[in-house]
C-alpha cells in the first residue's frame, strides 16, 4: 500500500537519490535547496511511501504569475494561503516504483491541494518527451518556456482549476 504524506526532514537522503534518479546534475535540486523548500513550503511538498521507503516526491510553492522562472529553483517562500499557481518544480518516482501510477497519483494530490486551498491551477515545466504524460493529465501546452534551467529546453504546462477562465 502506498500512501501520501507531506515532507519530514529526516526524508531529506532518500529524496536526494530520487532526486539524482530522474534529473540530471544540471538540473538536479540541491541539498541546500531541498533543505529550505522542506522547511518553507512543506505543505506542497509530498512524498509517496511504502513500508518506511519513498518511492517519490512532487514539490513547489505557490506563486503569482502562470509560469515557472529560473529565479523559482533557488528563491522559494512560504505560500500564501489561498490564491496564486500552485507550481511544481520538482516531481520524481525512484527508478524501482516507475509505472507504478505514483506520479499520477502525486499529482492528483497536489490537483486536491489546488481546489482545497482555491488556487487558480498548477504550472510546470517539463522537458519534450513529458509533454505527453501531462497532456493526458488534462495539461495544456503553452509552448517553449522562457526557463532555461540546467541548460534544457522546457515547455509551460498548465491545468487551471475547474472554473476558473
Amino acid at each position: 500500500m502506498i500512501s501520501l504524506r507531506n515532507v519530514q526532514g529526516a526524508d531529506l537522503e532518500q529524496l536526494l537519490l530520487i532526486e539524482k534518479e530522474g534529473f540530471t546534475f544540471e538540473e538536479a535540486a540541491t541539498r541546500e535547496t531541498f533543505l529550505k523548500r522542506i522547511q518553507l513550503i512543506v505543505d506542497t511538498f509530498i512524498v509517496a511511501e511504502r513500508d518506511g521507503k519513498i518511492l517519490g516526491y512532487i514539490n513547489g510553492p505557490v506563486i503569482s504569475q502562470p509560469y515557472i522562472t529560473d529565479n523559482l529553483f533557488t528563491e522559494i517562500k512560504e505560500n500564501p494561503k489561498k490564491g496564486g499557481y500552485q507550481s511544481v518544480l520538482g516531481l520524481a518516482v525512484s527508478k524501482q516504483a516507475r509505472n507504478q501510477r505514483i506520479a499520477k497519483n502525486l499529482m492528483e494530490k497536489m490537483e486536491e491541494l489546488v481546489k482545497v486551498n482555491e488556487r487558480k491551477g498548477i504550472t510546470l515545466t517539463c522537458k519534450l518527451e513529458l509533454v505527453s504524460f501531462y497532456e493526458q493529465l488534462r495539461f495544456e501546452n503553452h509552448g517553449m518556456s522562457e526557463s532555461t534551467h540546467g541548460g534544457v529546453n522546457w515547455y509551460n504546462m498548465i491545468k487551471l482549476r475547474e472554473g476558473v477562465n
